[in-house]
């Protein structure tokens, strides 16, 4: 073994023999050392959040490149797909009515390519859908995140519909990965292109997670003012922060099966 994964095998061993509160305050001191560096390299924050929507869209490609070469969808989450256009489709439709910028245009394009993993996964890749693995019931999610937008939503001057719809598609998209991370759990072997798209998930969803952190900081905490009262600037954050976490695990394996040289992830049960 090279010295360098020989290195990285004895500190991935350590680390999972830690217990649950030591691996715990390891994964907030990483992140947290990671907003440091994001925030001395990266000079305006903003950038972190069109960098986000790109991989975002990045990873949509690697399934793209997956669905037309390999022509199967065997370990893809239709149901993620699902809700990941509903909750771009709601969030389209807001930033039309509130505000247009180039968010918009990245979203749109998301949105449609997302659009078409759908269409393949339902009627020209059918006979490779593990339907009986794709087995998240998705009113767990969506009801839930209706009714907590209905109770939490922002404070602006907009319309109360579409105050309330933007609520909820911030709420969906920190919990629209969860069917995807249940089929990697039933199968437990992820094949690489599917590995791929998660990991991009997750690296978007730490770069928006440290966009907000890093200007509410930059702000002074102003920004928390500009979004409203109450509760609804807290639970931006808290959005933020459970998406990013709820990939953490996964993109940990991911990282440490890369160095590993292997080409197909084995994930650990209970790991997502």
């Amino acid at each position: 073994m090279r010295p360098q994964r020989a290195s990285i095998h004895h500190l991935t061993t350590w680390v999972r023999r830690q217990p649950p509160k030591v691996k715990a305050f390891l994964a907030v001191v990483s992140g947290m050392a990671a907003l440091v560096l994001l925030r001395f390299i990266v000079h305006d924050h903003d950038n972190l959040f069109v960098a986000a929507e790109a991989v975002h869209s990045l990873g949509i490609s690697v399934l793209i490149y997956k669905l037309m070469k390999e022509k199967t969808c065997a370990g893809l989450s239709l149901k993620s797909q699902e809700l990941t256009a509903i909750f771009l489709a709601v969030r389209l439709y807001c930033s039309f009515v509130m505000e247009y910028d180039i968010h918009t245009v990245l979203d749109l394009s998301t949105f449609i390519t997302t659009l078409w993993v759908i269409y393949m996964i339902r009627f020209k890749l059918k006979a490779s859908y593990m339907e009986e693995k794709d087995n998240f019931a998705i009113y767990y999610v969506v009801v839930p995140c209706a009714v907590l937008a209905l109770l939490i939503h922002p404070s602006t001057s907009h319309h109360i519909i579409n105050r309330i719809f933007w609520a909820f598609c911030v709420y969906l998209e920190a919990v629209s990965v969860l069917p995807q991370l249940r089929v990697m759990q039933n199968t437990k072997i992820v094949e690489p292109f599917t590995a791929h798209y998660v990991f991009a998930l997750g690296v978007a969803r730490f770069l928006s997670c440290a966009h907000w952190v890093l200007q509410v900081l930059d702000s002074r905490g102003h920004l928390l003012v500009a979004l409203g009262y109450g509760l609804w600037p807290s639970m931006v954050l808290i959005s933020e922060i459970v998406q990013t976490f709820i990939l953490a695990d996964f993109c940990y394996y991911y990282v440490k099966s890369v160095f590993g040289g292997q080409l197909v992830l084995r994930l650990p049960s209970g790991v997502v």
